[in-house]
C-alpha cells in the first residue's frame, strides 16, 4: 500500500493512521513534519504539470552556494519532480486553478506543494434555477521522485539527497459554493493508487485528514511514488464500466446451461439519451408480480450503479459459473424484474452531480407540476420517458429508485410519505421491507433519513419525483434508498467508510427483502396485524447526536435548500 497520511493538529479530527516506519527512515519522517509546519507555501502557480526542482546542497557560505535556503528553492541541480492534474477519465470532474511555487526541505529529500481545485458545475437546471455541482474525480499524476536508499553517510559513499517524498495539500476552493456545503462536515474523501477496474475496487481507501474550514475542502496527502492517485468525492462507476456490467450480464445470459435461463432473462433497450447512448433494461423472473428497481437518476451518486451490479450478479449468477442460490432462486419465481442499471449515463460521462446533459435533473421529470414546465419529455428527458412509458407497459407493484445522499451518514429509505396513495397499507409496507432489509443487512436503519412532508399540500408540489409518481400511479410500494457518500455511522469503517464492496453488497440482499415482503404487496384486508413491533413504520428524522454536525433546514427528497440555490 503507498499511501500514507500527514495532517495537522485538529482536535476534532477522526483519529489518523499515522505513515509506517517501515515505509521510511526517521530521519524523512522528521524532514517530512519540517516541510509541513515550517515551509511557507502560497497559492501561487499556473502549470498543469509544476517542477519541483532539487536545490543546490552545496553549504551555506560555501563559495557559489547561492542563498541561503530555508525550505525555499533556489537552484536545480537534479532532475525535477513534476505533478499533473487531470480529469480525463470519463466521469471525471474537476477544474485546475493553481499548483503552488514548491517548497524542498533542508534536508533535500522532501518536497511540498498545495494543489488548487474547483469543482466544475452541471449544466443549468431551468426548472431548479441552479447549475449543481459537488461531485469530482480527478487524477494527480508524480513523476521524478527517488526510491528510498538507505546508502550514504556513515559507509563513506556520498549521500543520497534525491527527492523521496511529495507531500501535497490538495484544496477545492469553491467547496463553499455547491449544492449541499453543509454536507462538507464529517465528509471523508476517497483515494486509490490502483485503477479505476472492478478488480481495483478494494483498493479505496478514505483520506482522513479532510476537513472544511473558511469555506475550503482540504486534505493532505503524501505521494510515496511516481504514478497515479485518483481522488473522488465518492470512487466513481465509469461507463466503461457500465459497458463491461452489460456485457457480463449478456454473455451470462447466452450461456448455455447457465441457471438464469430458467426465468427468461433479457437485455433490451429501451431508448436513447440525447448524446446517444442506450437506456438498457435487464428483464428476468417468471413471477406473476412486477418489480421496477432503477439507478443513478443522479449521475453523481456512482453508489447507486455499484449497488446495481451487486444485486445483477447476484440474479445472474455472475462470478458464481451461472449458478443461483436458493432465495434468489425462490425470488424469480414471485417476480418478473425489470432493472435499469442507469438512468443518466450521459451525466454520467460528463461528470455531473445530478443532471443530464442539457441540465434536467431526472428525479424532478416523472410529471408535469409546474404549468411552465412539461415533464417528462424526449427533448429534455428521455430516459424517464422511456423508462415510464415501458412501465405503464408492464404494470409495477413494487418501485426501488437507488439513489445517494450527500449530508446523513446512514443508509436508509424515503417512501411516498403524505401523497394521495400513502394509507396504513402503504405505510404497513414501507416499515416492513425496511425491517427486512434491515434483516439481511446491517448497514440499513429506519429511524434516520429525511423527514416526510408537513402536510398532503406540501407532497403535492413533489409529484415530479419517482417514488411518489410510481406509487400513486400504480398503487404500489414505492420506495426511495439513500446510501451515504460518509462513512456508514451504523457500522462505521473509518479508513474505507462507506464502500463500493458494502454498495454491492447491499444490492446483493434486495434479493432477501424483496422475498420477504413478496406476499403482502398484493394482499388485502388487514395483513399487518401479523406483523412484529419491529416492523412498524417509524417517522424518520434527521435530528441524530454526532459532534459537529449541523441539523438540516429542512428540505425534501434532496432538494437544494433555498439559501444555498
Amino acid at each position: 500500500f503507498l499511501g500514507c497520511h500527514i495532517f495537522w493538529h485538529d482536535p476534532f479530527s477522526l483519529p489518523i493512521a499515522k505513515p509506517s516506519l517501515s515505509m521510511m527512515d526517521l530521519s524523512m519522517i522528521d524532514e517530512i513534519q519540517e516541510a509541513m509546519d515550517t515551509a511557507q507555501v502560497t497559492e501561487e502557480g499556473e502549470n498543469k504539470a509544476h517542477e519541483v526542482k532539487k536545490p543546490d546542497m552545496k553549504k551555506n557560505g560555501d563559495e557559489d552556494s547561492g542563498e541561503k535556503l530555508e525550505g525555499v528553492v533556489t537552484k536545480a541541480s537534479s532532475p525535477t519532480v513534476k505533478i499533473s492534474i487531470t480529469a480525463s477519465h470519463d466521469g471525471g470532474n474537476i477544474e485546475l486553478i493553481s499548483i503552488s511555487e514548491p517548497v524542498v526541505s533542508s534536508g533535500g529529500r522532501t518536497a511540498k506543494c498545495i494543489v488548487t481545485v474547483h469543482v466544475k458545475p452541471d449544466v443549468y437546471t431551468e426548472l431548479e434555477k441552479i447549475a449543481h455541482k459537488q461531485y469530482f474525480s480527478y487524477r494527480a499524476f508524480v513523476s521524478g521522485l527517488h526510491a528510498s536508499s538507505s546508502s550514504g553517510g556513515d559507509n563513506g559513499e556520498e549521500e543520497d539527497n534525491s527527492i523521496k517524498l511529495l507531500t501535497v495539500q490538495y484544496v477545492v476552493a469553491n467547496a463553499h459554493a455547491v449544492s449541499y456545503p453543509d454536507a462538507w462536515p464529517g465528509t471523508t474523501i476517497c483515494y486509490t493508487t490502483g485503477s479505476l477496474e472492478p478488480c481495483d475496487d478494494a483498493a479505496w481507501r478514505r483520506n482522513l485528514t479532510t476537513k472544511y474550514q473558511d469555506g475550503k475542502l482540504t486534505w493532505s496527502q503524501v505521494h510515496t511514488a511516481n504514478g497515479s492517485t485518483f481522488f473522488s468525492y465518492w470512487p466513481p462507476y465509469t461507463y466503461n464500466r457500465h459497458l463491461k456490467l452489460i456485457a457480463d450480464c449478456s454473455t451470462q445470459i447466452s450461456t448455455r446451461g447457465s441457471a438464469c435461463s430458467d426465468y427468461n432473462p433479457t437485455v433490451e433497450s429501451l431508448g436513447q439519451t440525447l448524446e446517444g447512448r442506450e437506456i438498457e433494461c435487464i428483464s428476468i423472473g417468471n413471477g406473476k408480480l412486477t418489480a421496477w428497481i432503477q439507478h443513478r437518476q443522479h449521475p453523481g451518486e456512482t453508489m447507486a450503479e455499484f449497488f446495481a451490479e451487486g444485486f445483477l450478479h447476484r440474479l445472474l449468477g455472475v462470478d458464481a459459473d451461472g449458478e443461483l442460490d436458493e432465495a434468489t432462486k425462490k425470488m424469480l419465481d414471485q417476480y418478473r424484474l425489470y432493472i435499469v442499471p442507469c438512468m443518466c449515463p450521459d451525466g454520467a460521462v460528463l461528470g455531473h452531480l445530478r443532471t443530464n446533459s442539457v441540465g434536467a435533473n431526472q428525479n424532478r421529470e416523472w410529471a408535469t407540476v409546474h404549468d411552465h414546465y412539461e415533464a417528462p419529455t424526449l427533448e429534455r428527458s428521455p430516459e424517464v420517458y422511456a423508462v415510464l412509458s415501458k412501465m405503464d407497459e408492464t404494470g409495477c407493484d413494487f418501485f426501488l429508485d437507488v439513489h445517494g445522499d450527500e449530508e446523513l451518514p446512514y443508509v436508509f429509505f424515503s417512501g411516498a410519505e403524505k401523497t394521495p396513495v400513502w394509507g396504513d397499507r402503504i405505510k404497513h409496507l414501507h416499515g416492513y421491507f425496511i425491517s427486512s432489509f434491515q434483516r439481511a443487512n446491517s448497514d440499513v436503519q429506519k429511524e434516520i433519513g429525511y423527514p416526510p412532508p408537513d402536510s398532503e399540500e406540501d407532497a403535492l408540489k413533489y409529484m415530479n419525483v419517482a417514488t411518489n409518481q410510481v406509487s400513486c400511479r400504480f398503487n404500489c410500494l414505492g420506495l426511495t434508498l439513500e446510501m451515504p457518500y460518509k462513512d456508514c455511522a451504523t457500522n462505521p469503517d473509518p479508513e474505507k467508510g462507506f464502500s463500493p464492496d458494502r454498495a454491492k453488497q447491499l444490492g446483493r440482499n434486495l434479493v432477501e427483502a424483496l422475498g420477504d415482503v413478496h406476499p403482502y404487496l398484493r394482499a388485502e384486508g388487514e395483513f399487518w396485524s401479523d406483523f412484529s413491533g419491529e416492523d412498524e413504520y417509524v417517522v424518520p428524522t434527521d435530528n441524530f447526536k454526532e459532534e459537529g454536525f449541523v441539523m438540516l433546514k429542512k428540505r425534501f427528497y434532496s432538494d437544494v435548500r433555498p439559501q444555498d440555490a
